[in-house]
């Protein structure tokens, strides 16, 4: 195999210099229908190994789009299968780099059961040790399927990704509809972002370098950052969660997940000193690099933010990564696409923040109203430990919806009397804190000192459930 192949470039690129160790190298085709020759599959179009990214060991494959389209035969998916083997029996991540043609129809059902290995092992390593998919040029029919079974992927602007190719779709093309293409996928939520080879193979590292090797592992590093520094703008900026992480995050430092799907809710992983935490926050407004509100956002939750979210949730868990929720939600999305699987999205949200054990904080910074504040990881949902906002509210619904059910026929001053009356007793954050369901009151600048604190004092935690096989949502 040529060192200088995409395949072996993108791997170099990828992990710290010198640290790649190939494994099955001599490897080749094993079938020979077709006049295929093994001089014709060197490695059989796949590049396997380990390395390390920031010190920590990974297992890495690289399709080699120079051998047959990169397609995938009989040995070339049990060099993946094995490959897997090693990263669950050492537990460490397992990065994919797809650029193949798909199946290799010289070798038909004795590729398809090699690769329905591939899946087999993908499906036991998922929560055992993380998956990472990148995909630099095709990745379709049942290809298409490895980023569906892994937990992160990302897309080369160029890249396609497709189980039916857009031309195979009824009443379609391309040129119509691109629907292989990063940017369709990226807005789906099939994907974690797009970028250039090299910003792609950036953001694998980013990722990879903030999660824990294996579920039994803790991804933690030393900090040399301000444990008390004061987050000084962090009010102004409460309505983009992307702001308030460049704030309270160790250094500033983010790494946000399907960017580009139900904007409106955010979820990313930050480092709190050093501790790897993942965030689940909803958001009212979307600024650019130049401070300039771009997009803005009803305080709603989304069928595709709670599915958005409950997914990362559940990824949390698995690793035992503390979940923080930030709040702003006044209800549910109230329009008529939204409200045919909202309950259902919904619903795999609360379960994912209920039936979690690992560390989970909630903070309430803006509107909390009605289900969408018990949804959105609430005392009685089981959050270890709640801070709010001076200027939060909790409560079952607007004070001037209230007013007018409550002084119904009555005057509008009355109506009016009503209403601030019940946003003192009901909605007041203090009221809330009151009754147990805030444990304390932060100002928005202390936020990432009392995050740091919940960190700590949440470390030891243990949770045991009943018995069970699995849950069922």
């Amino acid at each position: 195999m040529s060192s200088t192949s995409k395949a072996m470039q993108r791997i170099l690129a990828l992990l710290d210099d010198n640290s790649f160790v190939e494994i099955g190298a001599k490897v080749t085709a094993r079938a020979t229908d077709f006049n295929l020759k093994p001089a014709q599959t060197p490695s059989d179009g796949v590049i396997t190994g380990y390395g390390v990214i920031n010190g920590s060991l990974v297992f890495v494959y690289s399709q080699n789009a120079e051998v047959l389209g990169g397609s995938v035969g009989e040995m070339h998916a049990r060099k993946i299968a094995g490959l897997y083997d090693l990263a669950i029996k050492t537990g460490a991540p397992v990065i994919g780099l797809i650029d193949s043609t798909g199946l290799r129809l010289q070798e038909a059902s004795d590729a398809l059961n090699a690769f329905a290995t591939v899946y087999a092992q993908m499906a036991k390593a998922s929560g055992v040790i993380p998956q990472i998919t990148a995909v630099f040029g095709n990745c379709g029919g049942g290809l298409a399927l490895i980023p569906g079974l892994t937990d992160f992927t990302f897309m080369a602007e160029n890249a396609k990704l497709f189980v039916n190719a857009p031309n195979a779709l009824a009443d379609n093309r391309e040129d119509k509809n691109d629907t292989a293409s990063a940017a369709a996928k990226a807005a789906s939520g099939m994907i974690d972002g797009i970028g250039s080879e090299e910003e792609v193979l950036e953001k694998v590292r980013a990722l990879a370098a903030l999660l824990p090797s294996n579920n039994e592992d803790e991804a933690a590093d030393e900090c040399d950052d301000e444990l008390n520094r004061s987050c000084d703008d962090l009010a102004a900026s409460a309505g983009d969660p992307a702001l308030v992480l460049s704030m309270i995050g160790d250094y500033g430092e983010f790494v946000e997940t399907k960017k580009d799907y139900a904007k409106e809710m955010v979820t990313a992983f930050t480092k709190l000193n050093g501790i790897t935490v993942g965030i689940v926050a909803n958001r009212t407004v979307l600024y650019n690099d130049e401070a300039e509100a771009v997009e803005k956002f009803d305080a709603a939750l989304t069928t595709g933010g709670c599915y958005k979210a409950a997914d990362f949730v559940k990824f949390c868990d698995a690793f035992s990564i503390p979940v923080i929720s930030l709040t702003n939600a006044a209800g549910f999305a109230a329009t008529e696409s939204e409200e045919r699987k909202i309950a259902d999205a919904a619903g795999k949200l609360t379960f994912a923040f209920a039936h979690a054990t690992t560390v989970k904080v909630g903070v309430v910074t803006g509107s909390a109203m009605g289900s969408a504040y018990a949804v959105m990881n609430a005392k009685g949902l089981g959050a270890d430990l709640t801070f709010a906002f001076p200027d939060a509210k909790i409560g079952m619904m607007d004070a001037g919806m209230a007013a007018k059910i409550l002084a119904a026929g009555k005057g509008a001053d009355e109506v009016a009397e009503t209403a601030k009356k019940y946003d003192e007793l009901q909605n007041s954050i203090e009221s809330a804190a009151a009754r147990g369901y805030i444990d304390q009151i932060v100002e928005p600048a202390d936020l990432r000192r009392y995050l740091i604190g919940a960190m700590e004092v949440l470390y030891t935690k243990r949770e045991d459930r009943p018995s069970k096989k699995h849950g069922t949502k």
